[in-house]
């Protein structure tokens, strides 16, 4: 079992419900030395008297030590948790477009991280069931539920094409691999898309933006 002990004094933000660990609340880890240096473990957080604190993913090579999955003590971290976050993020943005359909140029915000009590996930969606689903994988926590998380973002929009985007200096500090690429489905296609009136051609795999003058 991995065990995150935090500083004295250092425990108020957990308390406050704040998600992230910082390495200089950490007083030390325990555990076997594999758990340890693998990036994602989810750790039991414990104040300096013991006490449970969260459940969180360790992320032994960031500043960022840990990001808070749940703050009950009763509630585990496995499938069912990932799977339920996805669904309840899909289903609130969709919502919130009224159900609209997309369109073949639009985009979606589906999960915002934090937001969604996932985080370091970030999801858009362009277009409808056709289109594809654009992931960051921007935190240890998220990177090690991946497949979970892309089966049940499928699952729950329908969308069979997923890519990975990934921004290199975010996941270096976090440790993590520079990993990009196809998940399920196919490569995206560059989009031409409008910004307060003004079109650009958007490429969906990098980000990046080239207007037209």
């Amino acid at each position: 079992m991995l065990i995150i002990t935090i500083k004295q004094g250092k425990e108020k933000s957990l308390l406050e419900r704040q998600p992230w660990i910082y390495a200089s609340a950490v007083e030390w880890v325990d555990g076997k030395p594999a758990e340890r240096m693998k990036s994602g473990g989810t750790a039991i957080v414990r104040s300096s008297s013991g006490k449970f604190l969260a459940r969180a993913a360790h992320a032994p090579k960031s500043q960022i030590r840990a990001r808070v999955w749940t703050f009950d003590e009763e509630q585990p971290v496995d499938h069912a948790l990932i799977k339920r976050r996805v669904k309840v993020a899909v289903h609130k943005r969709i919502d919130a477009a009224k159900g609209k359909r997309i369109g073949a140029a639009k985009r979606l915000p589906l999960v915002i991280g934090d937001e969604d009590e996932l985080s370091g996930l970030l999801v858009d969606w362009y277009g409808d069931q056709k289109g594809y689903l654009i992931c960051e994988f921007q935190s240890a926590g998220v990177d090690a539920w991946k497949v979970a998380i892309v089966q049940s973002l499928m699952a729950e929009t329908g969308c069979p094409n997923v890519y990975e985007r990934a921004d290199e200096l975010i996941r270096k500090g976090e440790g993590l691999p520079v990993n990009y690429g196809v998940l399920a489905g196919e490569e995206p296609p560059d989009m031409l898309l409008t910004e307060n009136g003004v079109r650009y051609e958007l490429d969906l795999k990098t980000g990046e933006k080239r207007f037209f003058k």
